[in-house]
């Protein structure tokens, strides 16, 4: 499995597993054993998913030990603030049976839309954030659904800039000036929704080079975000698909090829605007 390194010298894995909409413990049980035997050492949740208590329940289960997982969690809109951030962590350390988090995340920013002190509470939230890594209950924290603008912002206040930002990519949308903004400020892209809505599967491009690669359309859309140095995080409740979404390691992308994708305009994604969002969930 290959690995990228945050700045704070920590290293992750570019594949791990998204659970979100996955709440049925028994499925979340077989899911996770699965897709530990085939590798996957990444588990990516959210308080807002619900499902905290069937992961944790579900690696007690499978006598997976903690220490070979990296477990990632953000906290929701309604926790956002110095204190609610502490406190929101604690209770999903509870539901998660563990002492620490490897990766704790905002899911959301404060929505212009909603707030005239959006960068105001975005602040203060980051702050407490800073807190919770320095009081080493987090290992590394990051954001979700940043913007440029939500990270120039940030920057003004911040003691130390995040270390990931979680954002939807995939090809069709590349989130190019929010990736860029990343890689120049040293802030790990994470892909989420790497596979969009489905409807990327139809695209033309994207079925040709799987195709000539003999590969699937996901495979090549996950061989894409790897080579751009993103971390991926697909959901899949098909345990067949766990060893799919890994077998990317075996081909390449040329430059070629990867500027092609680049170029492929939107073709279907999630696609929810965290200036427009009011609060979503």
């Amino acid at each position: 499995m290959n690995t990228v390194k945050l700045c704070n010298g920590m290293e992750l894995p570019q594949i791990g597993l998204g659970t979100w909409q996955l709440t049925d413990r028994q499925l979340l049980g077989r899911i996770i054993s699965k897709a530990y035997e085939e590798g996957y050492r990444l588990i990516d949740t959210a308080a807002a998913y619900s499902n905290e208590i069937g992961i944790s329940k579900a690696i007690a289960e499978s006598g997976i030990s903690r220490d070979e997982l990296i477990l990632s969690d953000k906290v929701w809109n309604t926790s956002r603030g110095y204190e609610a951030v502490q406190e929101a962590c604690r209770k999903s350390l509870k539901k998660l049976k563990t002492d620490y988090l490897d990766l704790y995340l905002i899911h959301w920013p404060a929505s212009m839309k909603l707030y005239p002190d959006w960068a105001e509470i975005n602040g203060e939230t980051w702050r407490g954030m800073e807190a919770l890594w320095k009081d080493g209950l987090v290992r590394a924290i990051g954001v979700c659904n940043f913007k440029v603008h939500h990270l120039e912002e940030l920057q003004k206040t911040a003691s130390i800039m995040p270390f990931v930002n979680q954002v939807e990519c995939h090809p069709g949308m590349n989130q190019e000036e929010i990736y860029q903004y990343c890689v120049w400020n040293g802030i790990q892209v994470e892909a989420s929704s790497p596979l969009g809505n489905g409807q990327i599967m139809g695209n033309q491009v994207l079925r040709e080079l799987a195709a000539q690669k003999n590969k699937s359309v996901a495979q090549v859309c996950l061989r894409w975000e790897v080579q751009k140095n993103l971390i991926a995080i697909p959901r899949t409740s098909k345990a067949e698909r766990l060893r799919a979404n890994l077998d990317i390691f075996d081909f390449e992308l040329s430059e070629g090829e990867m500027a092609a994708i680049d170029k492929i305009p939107y073709c279907g994604g999630i696609g929810i605007d965290s200036d427009e969002v009011t609060e979503y969930g």
